[in-house]
């Protein structure tokens, strides 16, 4: 992808009069910084047996930002020189105006190591790649007759970012970035359905590449396929249901995740907003966002305001005692920050975001927790879904899920969408099981028209009460 380490005070600006304008663009602003960054990446995507798309990307650019209490002046270019970045610090300055302000206290710019400075793609050809895509194709038609489609994609992409405070202070990081699905479509009687699989991480494409690896994507997609090939309608009206560990801790990114970002908190438009000390969830209820999991999607060495990631308990036995916060916002509501200042490249500001949000496991048995519900849902997949951050209402479908009577299993069930709100929610968990796991490596999360890696999890959980959109009769 890159033949060298990204340095732009080696190639293209002097250090010491790029932090000369970096001050004048903040004197008597609070805050702001210097973000600069190199990206590429490269994408293919085989399809119903042939090369449907490929694509390579590349780019590199600056953003400056200036803060002053709520208002955040930023100025962003492609062109990496000094004329543009002086341009930039006078479009910053007219947000915040001239001041006497005093500048906030230097980050602690201590990057840590959870993930490998790697080129994830560094040695494997495209037609490698395309090789491999191919050969995914045939295991998949391979395994059952009723494959009647196979789509498959690679992709892996590094970004390089040095990021300059006006104290002087400088950090890197390198970023890789990989990930292999697989969706198969199969067929019978005229029916048709569908399954997908797939996952990766900050790590290289070697192991994702590895038989072992995705022949247990293509696998699992077919498994799920055919499941949904023998589904039956899903019921419809308010009962318990059971959550799958893993991708189900989608819903608590979504449903309670955004209502505990420090900035929706501030601004009072979240329904956990004024909350901290009170109980919101179930005794036993943690949930904890944790950016220093290695080799996850959503771990960072550092955020995108040069301050280290941390383990943060949001949610501790069911009382609120934080939020997630970047420097902006913990400095408006008087905390430290958490490490969670995030963007999605350097023509975006930073915000307070999300990296690895999870519920730690209880003490129950997930075989115990279905034996126990009498008349439910078992929910295993989830796919798309929405949320009202400011009441934590969602609505989210099911990709995988099962009709639960009296403690049995039964019929897969189709079009199972599930009602309810967050903080009613977290209220209503009747028990956590003991198999905590995370997802494999799928997430990405849209704030503000912009996206970022993720990584959610969970234990299985019950939860009491919710409703349940079917259209069985």
């Amino acid at each position: 992808m890159t033949d060298a380490t990204f340095d732009p005070f080696a190639e293209l600006l002097d250090r010491d009069r790029a932090l000369s304008i970096l001050r004048d663009a903040v004197a008597g602003a609070e805050d702001g910084e210097l973000f600069l960054e190199r990206s590429h990446s490269e994408a293919l995507t085989f399809d119903d047996g042939r090369l449907r798309h490929s694509s390579a990307m590349a780019g590199q650019g600056f953003g400056l930002r200036a803060v002053s209490g709520e208002v955040t002046g930023y100025a962003h270019s492609t062109d990496i020189s000094e004329a543009s970045l002086r341009r930039a610090a006078q479009t910053a300055r007219l947000a915040v105006g001239a001041g006497g302000g005093t500048l906030a206290d230097p980050a602690p710019m201590r990057p840590v190591a959870l993930y490998p400075a790697i080129d994830p793609a560094e040695g494997i050809s495209i037609a490698t790649r395309i090789a491999l895509l191919r050969e995914i194709d045939d295991y998949a038609r391979s395994l059952d007759p009723r494959v009647v489609q196979v789509t498959a994609s690679i992709a892996s992409a590094l970004q390089e970012v040095v990021i300059l405070r006006p104290e002087g202070g400088l950090v890197r990081d390198i970023r890789p970035m990989t990930r292999l699905n697989v969706a198969v479509i199969v067929e019978n009687n005229d029916r048709r359905e569908s399954g997908s699989a797939g996952g990766g991480g900050r790590v290289s494409l070697t192991g994702l590449m590895q038989p072992a690896h995705w022949r247990a994507q293509v696998d699992e997609a077919l498994r799920i396929a055919l499941v949904n090939l023998r589904s039956v309608a899903a019921p419809a009206g308010v009962m318990d249901v059971v959550l799958g560990p893993g991708w189900p801790g989608i819903l608590l990114h979504e449903a309670v995740g955004h209502g505990l970002e420090g900035d929706f908190n501030r601004k009072k438009a979240s329904a956990f907003a004024g909350l901290l000390g009170q109980r919101v969830a179930a005794p036993g209820v943690t949930v904890v966002d944790d950016g220093t999991i290695p080799d996850r999607r959503g771990s960072i060495n550092i955020d995108d305001e040069g301050t280290p990631p941390a383990r943060n308990v949001l949610i501790e036995d069911g009382i609120l005692v934080g939020y997630m916060q970047d420097r902006q916002n913990a400095r408006l509501m008087g905390v430290e920050p958490t490490g969670n200042g995030r963007r999605e490249s350097f023509a975006h500001v930073p915000m307070p975001r999300m990296t690895n949000t999870y519920m730690p496991g209880g003490d129950a048995d997930p075989a115990a927790i279905l034996a126990d519900l009498k008349d439910g849902i078992y929910a295993v997949g989830f796919g798309g879904g929405q949320v009202d951050i400011t009441n934590g209402k969602f609505v989210f479908s099911c990709t995988e899920a099962y009709r639960v009577k009296n403690g049995v299993v039964g019929d897969p069930v189709r079009g199972a969408t599930l009602i309810g709100d967050g903080a009613t929610a977290l209220q209503q968990v009747r028990a956590i099981g003991n198999d905590m796991a995370l997802d494999p490596g799928i997430g990405n999360c849209g704030k503000q028209g912009q996206w970022v890696p993720v990584g959610v999890g969970q234990p299985t959980l019950l939860i009491g009460g919710l409703t349940v959109g079917g259209s069985a009769a």
